[in-house]
């Protein structure tokens, strides 16, 4: 059977429902605070709101469906995946506190400093960025010191000024200015694509891989990253604050540079299927290279694209 056959049996649903579980119940123990050391002063209680009881997890799924392609450790992949979603919350609670975004909503509900304040919602992404690596370097658990290794520097180089700290510098200074497309696509694969395309690396790197392999996932991961960021783009002006979970319209109101803006909502709708072309292309690539489970990448890929919120 083809990889396409593969794809359109696919049950996206029932694959997602059982990782989803897993991750759920992952973060809720992890992110919990162990008794012997909780988190002083209520920090805790800001964590958790932050991470848990909410969000799509897509950067987890992509982790778990990579290492699932390749065959890796499992125990590897699900601390990989809740370390990507706690760097990704943790992101979110800073973008929205006042010197950034200043938004209210997230997630269908209020933001963290505006539940907690801001010193504690700035504490908590702090605390939530910290503990993404102690997810991944656990002292009992089957991963080689090398394979977590590789694994921080996968997470620590999407997080950081290479990637989506440096694309969010960027966010903030072009606010109000025309860019180029280069530019954008610049700004966008650093802000939004280094973390989902480490995602998706960190789920190759779980296993053992040959280089064309990690190669053709890598340009499936930008693909899928950057589609996200063009979709995005076109559900802030198409979709309402109570589809999205989070204030709809703010890219326009805060006069941000968005695909929309400089392409036209028709032209940003056929690229993001051009870009969805493209990671199924690059799977095939991963097929043709003889692994054969690439149903979840390409049924998740289609999902990003497609999803109405």
């Amino acid at each position: 059977m083809n990889a396409p056959e593969n794809f359109s049996l696919f049950n996206l649903a029932d694959w997602s429902s059982q990782q989803l579980a897993a991750i759920e119940q992952a973060l809720s123990c992890w992110v919990a605070c162990p008794v012997e050391a909780p988190a002083p002063a209520g920090l805790g209680d800001a964590m958790r709101y932050a991470v848990l009881d909410g969000g799509k997890r897509l950067r987890p799924l992509l982790v778990l469906a990579t290492c699932e392609a390749v065959g890796g450790n499992p125990d590897a992949a699900l601390r990989s995946a809740c370390a990507v979603e706690l760097i990704h919350a943790y992101s979110l609670v800073h973008d929205d506190m006042p010197c950034m975004d200043n938004d209210v909503l997230r997630r269908g509900k209020p933001t963290v400093h505006v539940k907690f304040g801001e010193a504690q919602a700035l504490l908590a992404g702090d605390a939530l960025q910290a503990l993404a690596f102690e997810f991944l370097t656990p002292d009992d658990a089957d991963i080689d010191h090398a394979m977590q290794a590789r694994l921080c520097r996968i997470l620590a180089k999407a997080a950081g000024f290479q990637g989506m700290a440096g694309g969010q510098a960027i966010d903030l200074a072009s606010v109000g200015m025309p860019l180029t497309s280069e530019q954008l696509h610049e700004m966008h694969r650093l802000k939004t694509g280094a973390l989902l395309q480490a995602s998706v690396m960190m789920g190759a790197h779980c296993g053992a891989v040959s280089a064309p392999v990690l190669e053709a996932l890598r340009d499936y991961g930008a693909a899928v990253g950057l589609a996200f960021q063009v979709v995005d783009d076109i559900l802030d002006v198409t979709a309402d604050s109570a589809t999205l979970g989070k204030t709809a319209g703010k890219d326009a109101a805060q006069d941000k540079p968005t695909f929309v803006s400089l392409m036209g909502l028709d032209a940003s709708r056929q690229y993001a299927q051009q870009l969805l072309a493209r990671s199924l292309a690059s799977l095939d690539q991963v097929d043709a290279h003889g692994l054969r489970g690439t149903a979840a990448l390409r049924a998740l890929a289609d999902m990003l694209v497609n999803r109405q919120h």
